[in-house]
């Protein structure tokens, strides 16, 4: 008996046209996978506030918050700031409000508002308020009669590690900083701007007058000024408002400076995404009719060889 053989397996590959496609479609979703990470700066935390005293025990406080998160919840995704009291028979009344940075879309904002209220209680537990400032947006609760602080007290600073590049640096970041005043005012309480290497902004609470607005963030300047000194990047928040600048020795990106932890500003880096998405998709496309095209004149070639 001879030796048995094998049965071969037809291995069959897809030609080159249409392996184009498969790759143009991983390319785009690793590239769309990127813009998702630009996105995600928006959750990233700032700070959070807790205070000291808990909710008593009952339930009664607690469904009341529930009631007042899923209210906000819901409103996040109609506007980019609301506040409202949430009463029950079997608790105390309690305030709560949200907002969005000036430039989110509806979408980011309403996300947003979404992963900040779940750690009122992940972060503080059953404390009778609590504010989490996230970089694209901030919650916060209080039972009623909470001891209230001035809304130029400030809450939070953080200033960057390194140095923005001396006295021409400062006189740049100055004046950037010295139009947020007004811009603010006449802005509806947002204003972003870049002055060379420097991008600033500053939002206030949505319900400040433009005086007070003005005012707030005025304090919150000379504060970022003294706090943060020739740091390359500050934020300060105060009650009410809160501003926030980066130095980009390279120059500002197209956009804005983007958001998280350094600026907490700009909304640029889902439209740099788009346009690199796009130039690659573009690249691909021409390539791959250039492929086209090189196998068509091949085929060509070869039906004439064969007559």
């Amino acid at each position: 008996m001879g030796t048995p053989k094998l049965r071969s397996l037809a291995v069959s590959y897809p030609p080159p046209i249409l392996l184009f496609p498969s790759v143009l479609l991983v390319l785009v979703h690793l590239l769309a996978g990127t813009g998702c990470s630009n996105a995600a700066s928006i959750y990233d935390l700032i700070y959070k506030g807790c205070a000291n005293q808990q909710f008593p025990g009952g339930g009664g406080a607690q469904q009341t918050l529930a009631s007042l998160s899923s209210t906000l919840i819901s409103q996040s995704a109609a506007t980019t700031f609301y506040k409202t009291t949430t009463s029950s028979s079997s608790g105390q009344p309690i305030f709560g409000l949200f907002q969005c940075r000036g430039d989110l879309s509806a979408s980011d904002c309403s996300a947003c508002v979404a992963k900040a209220i779940p750690q009122w209680s992940s972060l503080c537990g059953s404390a009778v308020a609590a504010r989490i400032q996230l970089a694209g947006c901030y919650a916060l609760y209080e039972i009623s009669g909470f001891p209230q602080v001035s809304g130029t007290q400030m809450l939070y600073k953080t200033c960057g590690s390194g140095g923005g590049g001396g006295d021409a640096y400062e006189e740049k970041r100055d004046t950037a900083l010295s139009s947020l005043q007004g811009g603010v005012a006449s802005g509806g309480g947002f204003y972003a701007t870049s002055y060379q290497s420097v991008y600033a902004m500053a939002q206030c609470e949505g319900d400040l007058s433009k005086a007070d607005c003005g005012d707030c963030v005025q304090q919150a300047v000379q504060k970022a000024q003294v706090e943060c000194g020739g740091a390359n990047s500050g934020q300060v928040y105060l009650d009410k408002c809160y501003i926030s600048y980066s130095y980009y020795p390279n120059g500002v990106p197209r956009g804005g400076g983007g958001g998280g932890g350094d600026g907490g500003g700009g909304g640029g880096g889902g439209q740099q995404t788009g346009k690199t998405v796009a130039i690659v998709v573009g690249g691909a496309a021409a390539v791959g009719f250039f492929v086209i095209c090189l196998l068509f004149a091949r085929s060509l070639v070869k039906k004439k060889d064969d007559f």
